[in-house]
């Protein structure tokens, strides 16, 4: 019974996996109809890890900034259920939290909501030791400076240049 389950976890990772090809291939649409098919499936009382994963990369597939922060605060919310009541991340998310914060900065900066934005770059940089020294948590180190530098500086003129008479 036990060998089955994993089984059937193994397959909603899998699942994730082939959506997130989707996506990165550029079909936003295609990946967001799989991963709501499956988010529908495992539903909100689905494995924490399997709704964390989903509703970090279902943000991802959004074309509306709301609908994006609406699902990374899922993904945070399902990564927090992991944790417990010791508050300690569970090992399996421990290395999302960076990029879970930096995707909630990344959301409520283009939200324009600075302050939130800050709390979670500074919880992305806190979050950040927990990252090996590889690659992918090079890059996520990368994107905090990134956003760090573009929410210090002063806003720009706005879209379009200032029309003169």
């Amino acid at each position: 019974m036990r060998e089955q389950q994993e089984a059937s976890e193994d397959a909603v990772m899998t699942r994730i996996g082939q959506a997130v090809i989707l996506l990165h291939a550029g079909d936003r649409e295609e990946a967001r109809n799989r991963l709501g098919e499956l988010w529908a499936e495992i539903g909100e009382d689905g494995a924490g890890l399997h709704r964390c994963t989903l509703a970090h990369y279902m943000a991802d597939a959004q074309d509306d900034p709301a609908d994006e922060l609406s699902w990374d605060l899922r993904a945070l919310t399902a990564a927090d259920a992991l944790a417990g009541a010791g508050g300690e991340p569970h090992p399996a998310v421990r290395g999302f939290y960076p990029s879970l914060h930096l995707s909630l900065a990344a959301d409520y900066a283009k939200l324009r909501r600075p302050a939130e934005a800050r709390l979670h770059l500074a919880r992305a940089r806190a979050a950040a030791g927990a990252l090996p020294d590889d690659g992918w948590a090079n890059g996520i180190r990368a994107a905090i400076t990134r956003l760090e530098r573009r929410l210090s500086s002063p806003p720009g003129p706005g879209p379009f240049p200032a029309q003169h008479p």
